[in-house]
Protein backbone atom coordinates (compact mmCIF):
# COMPACT_ATOMS: atom_id res chain seq x y z
CA UNK A 1 0.00 0.00 0.00
CA UNK A 2 1.09 3.35 -1.16
CA UNK A 3 -0.76 6.82 -1.44
CA UNK A 4 -1.49 8.99 -4.24
CA UNK A 5 -1.16 12.27 -4.13
CA UNK A 6 -1.92 15.02 -6.25
CA UNK A 7 0.35 17.80 -6.55
CA UNK A 8 -1.85 21.21 -6.97
CA UNK A 9 -0.97 24.84 -7.20
CA UNK A 10 -1.63 28.16 -8.92
CA UNK A 11 -0.09 28.01 -12.69
CA UNK A 12 4.02 28.98 -12.48
CA UNK A 13 4.46 27.74 -9.02
CA UNK A 14 6.80 24.91 -9.94
CA UNK A 15 4.75 22.09 -9.77
CA UNK A 16 5.55 20.27 -13.11
CA UNK A 17 9.33 21.14 -12.17
CA UNK A 18 9.04 19.29 -8.87
CA UNK A 19 6.73 16.34 -10.53
CA UNK A 20 9.78 16.11 -13.22
CA UNK A 21 12.10 15.49 -10.37
CA UNK A 22 9.90 13.48 -8.01
CA UNK A 23 9.68 10.74 -10.71
CA UNK A 24 12.87 11.70 -12.33
CA UNK A 25 11.61 11.71 -15.92
CA UNK A 26 10.73 14.54 -18.26
CA UNK A 27 7.32 13.42 -19.07
CA UNK A 28 5.47 16.22 -17.35
CA UNK A 29 6.19 19.44 -19.73
CA UNK A 30 7.90 22.38 -17.30
CA UNK A 31 7.17 25.63 -19.12
CA UNK A 32 6.89 29.20 -18.48
CA UNK A 33 2.94 29.48 -19.47
CA UNK A 34 -0.49 28.63 -17.68
CA UNK A 35 -1.95 25.17 -18.87
CA UNK A 36 1.60 23.72 -19.69
CA UNK A 37 -0.10 20.45 -18.56
CA UNK A 38 -2.97 19.56 -20.18
CA UNK A 39 -3.70 15.80 -19.05
CA UNK A 40 -2.29 14.93 -15.20
CA UNK A 41 1.04 12.70 -15.52
CA UNK A 42 1.04 10.16 -13.46
CA UNK A 43 4.33 8.95 -11.60
CA UNK A 44 5.55 5.91 -9.45
CA UNK A 45 8.54 6.80 -7.26
CA UNK A 46 10.45 4.25 -4.84
CA UNK A 47 10.46 5.58 -1.02
CA UNK A 48 13.89 5.84 -0.24
CA UNK A 49 14.50 3.87 3.25
CA UNK A 50 18.17 3.05 4.20
CA UNK A 51 16.95 0.11 6.65
CA UNK A 52 16.53 -1.51 3.43
CA UNK A 53 19.87 -1.80 2.62
CA UNK A 54 20.86 -2.76 6.24
CA UNK A 55 18.38 -5.27 6.43
CA UNK A 56 19.46 -6.91 2.81
CA UNK A 57 23.02 -7.21 3.88
CA UNK A 58 22.66 -9.24 6.84
CA UNK A 59 19.96 -11.75 5.10
CA UNK A 60 22.31 -11.55 1.55
CA UNK A 61 19.11 -10.76 -0.44
CA UNK A 62 19.54 -10.88 -4.12
CA UNK A 63 17.23 -8.16 -4.71
CA UNK A 64 16.04 -4.97 -2.84
CA UNK A 65 12.37 -4.01 -3.11
CA UNK A 66 11.54 -0.62 -1.95
CA UNK A 67 7.40 0.43 -1.75
CA UNK A 68 6.38 2.69 -4.02
CA UNK A 69 4.21 5.95 -3.72
CA UNK A 70 2.13 7.87 -6.59
CA UNK A 71 2.60 11.27 -7.83
CA UNK A 72 -0.28 13.28 -10.19
CA UNK A 73 0.78 16.27 -11.24
CA UNK A 74 -2.22 18.17 -11.80
CA UNK A 75 -2.44 21.11 -13.69
CA UNK A 76 -2.82 24.93 -12.47
CA UNK A 77 -5.86 26.06 -11.14
CA UNK A 78 -6.95 29.74 -11.61
CA UNK A 79 -9.65 32.04 -9.24
CA UNK A 80 -13.07 30.66 -10.71
CA UNK A 81 -12.03 26.83 -11.44
CA UNK A 82 -15.42 25.79 -9.85
CA UNK A 83 -17.12 27.69 -11.91
CA UNK A 84 -15.33 26.26 -14.89
CA UNK A 85 -12.62 29.04 -15.55
CA UNK A 86 -9.10 27.98 -16.46
CA UNK A 87 -9.28 24.06 -17.14
CA UNK A 88 -11.99 23.90 -14.57
CA UNK A 89 -13.77 20.93 -13.42
CA UNK A 90 -11.06 18.59 -15.13
CA UNK A 91 -8.74 19.25 -12.87
CA UNK A 92 -10.92 19.13 -9.78
CA UNK A 93 -12.16 15.31 -10.91
CA UNK A 94 -8.38 15.08 -10.84
CA UNK A 95 -7.85 15.92 -6.97
CA UNK A 96 -11.23 13.90 -5.79
CA UNK A 97 -9.14 10.73 -7.33
CA UNK A 98 -6.24 11.40 -4.90
CA UNK A 99 -5.77 10.31 -0.77
CA UNK A 100 -3.80 13.38 -0.41
CA UNK A 101 -2.86 16.99 -1.42
CA UNK A 102 0.72 18.60 -2.21
CA UNK A 103 0.02 22.06 -2.64
CA UNK A 104 3.20 23.87 -4.31
CA UNK A 105 3.27 27.82 -3.21
CA UNK A 106 6.06 29.79 -4.63
CA UNK A 107 8.07 31.31 -1.73
CA UNK A 108 10.55 32.73 -4.43
CA UNK A 109 10.92 35.76 -6.22
CA UNK A 110 12.12 35.72 -9.78
CA UNK A 111 11.64 38.15 -12.50
CA UNK A 112 11.58 36.11 -15.51
CA UNK A 113 8.38 33.57 -14.29
CA UNK A 114 5.41 35.49 -14.22
CA UNK A 115 2.69 34.75 -11.81
CA UNK A 116 -0.77 34.35 -13.00
CA UNK A 117 -2.22 36.61 -9.77
CA UNK A 118 0.65 39.36 -9.96
CA UNK A 119 2.37 39.21 -6.59
CA UNK A 120 4.63 36.72 -4.35
CA UNK A 121 1.88 35.66 -1.46
CA UNK A 122 2.09 32.41 -1.12
CA UNK A 123 -1.05 32.71 1.74
CA UNK A 124 -3.06 34.26 -0.96
CA UNK A 125 -2.49 31.71 -3.89
CA UNK A 126 -3.42 29.19 -0.69
CA UNK A 127 -6.73 30.72 -0.14
CA UNK A 128 -7.01 31.09 -4.15
CA UNK A 129 -7.12 27.18 -4.48
CA UNK A 130 -8.47 26.46 -1.01
CA UNK A 131 -11.71 28.64 -2.26
CA UNK A 132 -12.25 26.96 -5.08
CA UNK A 133 -11.76 23.44 -3.61
CA UNK A 134 -14.36 24.69 -0.91
CA UNK A 135 -16.67 26.57 -3.45
CA UNK A 136 -16.65 22.94 -5.75
CA UNK A 137 -17.64 21.03 -2.13
CA UNK A 138 -20.24 23.80 -1.75
CA UNK A 139 -22.40 23.10 -5.03
CA UNK A 140 -21.66 19.55 -4.71
CA UNK A 141 -23.28 18.93 -1.02
CA UNK A 142 -26.34 21.62 -1.82
CA UNK A 143 -27.76 19.67 -4.83
CA UNK A 144 -28.02 16.48 -2.78
CA UNK A 145 -29.01 17.64 0.55
CA UNK A 146 -32.74 18.39 0.15
CA UNK A 147 -32.85 14.77 -1.13
CA UNK A 148 -30.74 13.17 1.45
CA UNK A 149 -32.84 15.26 3.80
CA UNK A 150 -36.00 13.62 2.34
CA UNK A 151 -34.77 9.88 2.76
CA UNK A 152 -33.78 10.66 5.90
CA UNK A 153 -37.08 11.54 7.45
CA UNK A 154 -38.67 8.31 5.28
CA UNK A 155 -36.63 6.26 7.84
CA UNK A 156 -33.44 5.59 5.77
CA UNK A 157 -30.66 4.48 8.17
CA UNK A 158 -27.88 5.27 5.84
CA UNK A 159 -29.54 8.81 4.38
CA UNK A 160 -30.09 9.96 8.03
CA UNK A 161 -26.23 9.33 8.60
CA UNK A 162 -25.06 11.09 5.75
CA UNK A 163 -27.26 13.71 5.33
CA UNK A 164 -25.99 15.01 9.24
CA UNK A 165 -22.32 14.41 7.88
CA UNK A 166 -23.26 16.90 5.18
CA UNK A 167 -24.92 19.19 7.43
CA UNK A 168 -22.00 19.88 9.46
CA UNK A 169 -19.66 20.00 6.26
CA UNK A 170 -22.19 22.32 4.85
CA UNK A 171 -22.00 24.79 8.16
CA UNK A 172 -18.25 24.91 8.04
CA UNK A 173 -18.35 25.61 4.38
CA UNK A 174 -21.12 28.29 4.12
CA UNK A 175 -18.54 29.91 6.76
CA UNK A 176 -15.19 29.22 4.36
CA UNK A 177 -13.77 26.69 6.41
CA UNK A 178 -12.46 23.51 4.94
CA UNK A 179 -14.59 20.09 5.01
CA UNK A 180 -11.50 18.34 6.87
CA UNK A 181 -12.25 20.26 9.95
CA UNK A 182 -15.95 18.43 10.26
CA UNK A 183 -15.73 16.64 13.52
CA UNK A 184 -15.97 13.51 13.12
CA UNK A 185 -16.05 9.92 15.13
CA UNK A 186 -13.83 6.86 13.68
CA UNK A 187 -16.88 5.20 13.01
CA UNK A 188 -18.19 8.14 10.50
CA UNK A 189 -14.77 8.15 8.59
CA UNK A 190 -15.72 5.75 5.87
CA UNK A 191 -19.07 7.19 4.86
CA UNK A 192 -17.41 10.74 5.18
CA UNK A 193 -14.94 9.57 2.49
CA UNK A 194 -17.68 8.47 0.77
CA UNK A 195 -18.75 12.07 0.07
CA UNK A 196 -16.01 12.42 -1.90
CA UNK A 197 -15.39 16.09 -1.04
CA UNK A 198 -12.61 18.11 -2.29
CA UNK A 199 -11.85 20.18 0.93
CA UNK A 200 -11.29 16.65 2.80
CA UNK A 201 -8.39 16.04 1.46
CA UNK A 202 -5.09 16.32 3.61
CA UNK A 203 -2.70 18.68 2.45
CA UNK A 204 1.22 19.30 2.56
CA UNK A 205 2.46 22.65 2.16
CA UNK A 206 5.57 22.28 -0.44
CA UNK A 207 7.00 25.57 0.08
CA UNK A 208 8.95 25.73 -2.91
CA UNK A 209 12.51 28.09 -2.73
CA UNK A 210 14.91 29.23 -4.61
CA UNK A 211 18.90 27.66 -4.01
CA UNK A 212 20.01 30.64 -1.37
CA UNK A 213 16.50 29.35 0.76
CA UNK A 214 16.59 25.30 0.38
CA UNK A 215 18.26 24.79 3.22
CA UNK A 216 16.51 26.82 5.93
CA UNK A 217 13.75 28.27 4.18
CA UNK A 218 12.92 32.19 4.01
CA UNK A 219 10.70 34.48 5.58
CA UNK A 220 7.99 33.24 3.00
CA UNK A 221 8.23 29.82 3.94
CA UNK A 222 7.82 31.16 7.54
CA UNK A 223 4.58 32.44 7.06
CA UNK A 224 3.70 29.00 5.73
CA UNK A 225 4.20 26.63 7.81
CA UNK A 226 2.81 29.28 11.25
CA UNK A 227 -0.45 28.39 9.00
CA UNK A 228 0.06 24.46 8.44
CA UNK A 229 0.13 24.05 11.95
CA UNK A 230 -2.62 26.32 13.01
CA UNK A 231 -4.73 23.70 10.98
CA UNK A 232 -3.03 20.61 11.54
CA UNK A 233 -1.05 20.43 7.82
CA UNK A 234 2.13 19.34 6.88
CA UNK A 235 5.34 21.53 5.62
CA UNK A 236 7.90 21.38 3.58
CA UNK A 237 10.89 23.34 1.85
CA UNK A 238 11.79 22.17 -1.26
CA UNK A 239 13.95 23.91 -4.40
CA UNK A 240 12.18 22.15 -7.53
CA UNK A 241 15.19 23.64 -9.25
CA UNK A 242 17.74 22.05 -7.48
CA UNK A 243 15.54 18.62 -7.26
CA UNK A 244 15.41 18.77 -10.82
CA UNK A 245 19.35 18.92 -11.48
CA UNK A 246 19.68 16.60 -8.47
CA UNK A 247 17.50 14.15 -10.28
CA UNK A 248 19.82 13.42 -13.44
CA UNK A 249 23.28 12.95 -11.25
CA UNK A 250 24.58 9.69 -10.64
CA UNK A 251 23.99 8.53 -6.91
CA UNK A 252 27.83 9.81 -6.06
CA UNK A 253 27.33 12.79 -7.62
CA UNK A 254 24.46 13.43 -5.66
CA UNK A 255 25.83 13.42 -2.29
CA UNK A 256 28.65 16.01 -3.59
CA UNK A 257 26.23 17.77 -5.34
CA UNK A 258 23.95 18.17 -1.91
CA UNK A 259 26.90 18.52 0.04
CA UNK A 260 28.01 22.21 -1.89
CA UNK A 261 24.35 23.16 -1.33
CA UNK A 262 24.34 22.73 1.91
CA UNK A 263 21.58 20.07 1.98
CA UNK A 264 21.84 16.54 3.99
CA UNK A 265 19.09 14.77 1.83
CA UNK A 266 16.86 15.40 -1.37
CA UNK A 267 13.60 16.89 -0.91
CA UNK A 268 12.00 13.89 -1.74
CA UNK A 269 12.73 12.28 1.66
CA UNK A 270 11.16 15.06 3.32
CA UNK A 271 8.21 15.18 0.75
CA UNK A 272 7.70 11.81 1.73
CA UNK A 273 7.84 11.84 5.15
CA UNK A 274 6.08 14.29 5.25
CA UNK A 275 3.56 12.40 3.38
CA UNK A 276 3.87 9.56 5.48
CA UNK A 277 3.43 11.14 8.80
CA UNK A 278 0.19 13.46 7.49
CA UNK A 279 -1.48 10.29 6.48
CA UNK A 280 -0.84 7.64 8.78
CA UNK A 281 1.16 5.03 7.09
CA UNK A 282 4.11 2.76 8.73
CA UNK A 283 6.41 0.40 6.98
CA UNK A 284 7.14 -3.60 7.82
CA UNK A 285 9.44 -5.55 6.14
CA UNK A 286 9.66 -8.99 4.72
CA UNK A 287 13.37 -10.53 4.75
CA UNK A 288 15.09 -13.43 3.14
CA UNK A 289 17.68 -14.61 0.61
CA UNK A 290 15.63 -14.02 -2.23
CA UNK A 291 14.54 -10.35 -1.76
CA UNK A 292 14.25 -7.84 1.30
CA UNK A 293 10.93 -5.65 0.41
CA UNK A 294 9.26 -2.97 1.74
CA UNK A 295 5.39 -2.74 2.21
CA UNK A 296 3.53 -0.06 3.63
CA UNK A 297 0.49 0.28 5.57
CA UNK A 298 -2.21 2.39 7.66
CA UNK A 299 -1.03 3.06 11.33
CA UNK A 300 -2.73 0.61 13.45
CA UNK A 301 -3.62 -1.87 10.81
CA UNK A 302 -3.94 -5.66 12.53
CA UNK A 303 -1.30 -8.28 11.86
CA UNK A 304 -3.70 -10.39 9.21
CA UNK A 305 -4.67 -7.16 7.70
CA UNK A 306 -1.37 -6.21 6.90
CA UNK A 307 -0.43 -9.89 5.98
CA UNK A 308 -3.22 -9.22 3.15
CA UNK A 309 -1.06 -6.14 1.69
CA UNK A 310 1.21 -8.91 0.46
CA UNK A 311 -1.69 -11.46 -0.48
CA UNK A 312 -5.34 -11.77 0.15
CA UNK A 313 -4.88 -15.66 1.21
CA UNK A 314 -2.60 -14.62 3.90
CA UNK A 315 -5.32 -12.92 5.88
CA UNK A 316 -7.74 -15.26 4.85
CA UNK A 317 -5.61 -18.07 6.04
CA UNK A 318 -3.43 -16.19 8.99
CA UNK A 319 -1.82 -18.39 12.30
CA UNK A 320 0.17 -15.77 13.48
CA UNK A 321 3.46 -13.24 12.77
CA UNK A 322 6.22 -14.07 13.65
CA UNK A 323 8.20 -10.67 14.62
CA UNK A 324 11.21 -8.90 15.50
CA UNK A 325 11.74 -5.11 15.72
CA UNK A 326 14.34 -3.50 12.88
CA UNK A 327 16.79 -2.69 15.51
CA UNK A 328 16.66 -5.96 17.24
CA UNK A 329 17.17 -7.70 14.08
CA UNK A 330 20.41 -5.39 12.93
CA UNK A 331 21.94 -5.17 16.15
CA UNK A 332 21.59 -9.72 16.68
CA UNK A 333 22.66 -10.36 12.89
CA UNK A 334 19.29 -11.22 11.61
CA UNK A 335 16.49 -13.72 12.41
CA UNK A 336 18.91 -16.14 13.83
CA UNK A 337 20.75 -14.12 16.59
CA UNK A 338 17.13 -12.52 17.48
CA UNK A 339 15.57 -15.78 17.59
CA UNK A 340 18.86 -17.18 20.52
CA UNK A 341 18.24 -13.77 22.21
CA UNK A 342 15.04 -14.22 22.74
CA UNK A 343 13.71 -10.70 20.26
CA UNK A 344 11.80 -12.92 17.95
CA UNK A 345 8.18 -12.76 19.31
CA UNK A 346 5.11 -14.85 18.02
CA UNK A 347 2.18 -12.44 17.30
CA UNK A 348 -1.78 -13.53 16.67
CA UNK A 349 -4.50 -11.84 15.00
CA UNK A 350 -4.77 -8.56 17.54
CA UNK A 351 -1.06 -7.97 17.03
CA UNK A 352 -0.98 -3.89 15.82
CA UNK A 353 2.07 -3.86 13.52
CA UNK A 354 4.43 -1.58 14.09
CA UNK A 355 6.85 0.70 12.00
CA UNK A 356 9.93 -1.00 11.32
CA UNK A 357 8.87 -4.73 12.54
CA UNK A 358 10.55 -7.33 10.21
CA UNK A 359 7.44 -9.99 9.66
CA UNK A 360 6.99 -13.20 8.33
CA UNK A 361 3.78 -14.73 8.46
CA UNK A 362 2.30 -18.65 9.14
CA UNK A 363 -1.18 -19.06 7.51
CA UNK A 364 -3.45 -22.33 6.32
CA UNK A 365 -3.67 -22.73 3.11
Amino acid sequence: MGFKCGIVGLPNVGKSTLFNALTQTAAAQAANYPFCTIEPNVGEVAVPDPRLDALAAIAGSKEIIPTRLTFVDIAGLVRGASKGEGLGNQFLANIRECDAVAHVVRCFEDGDITHVEGAIDPLADVETIETELMLADLDSLERRVVALEKKAKGGDKEARETFDLVSRALVLLREGKPARLVERKPDEERLFDSLGLLSSKPVLYVCNVDEAAAADGNALTERVFVRAKAEGAQAVVVSAKIESEIAVLPPDEQRDFLEAVGLEEPGLNRVIRAGYDLLGLVTYFTVGPKETRAWTITKGLRAPQAAGVIHTDFEKGFIRAETIAYPDYVALKGEGGARDAGKLRLEGKDYVVLDGDVLHFRFAN
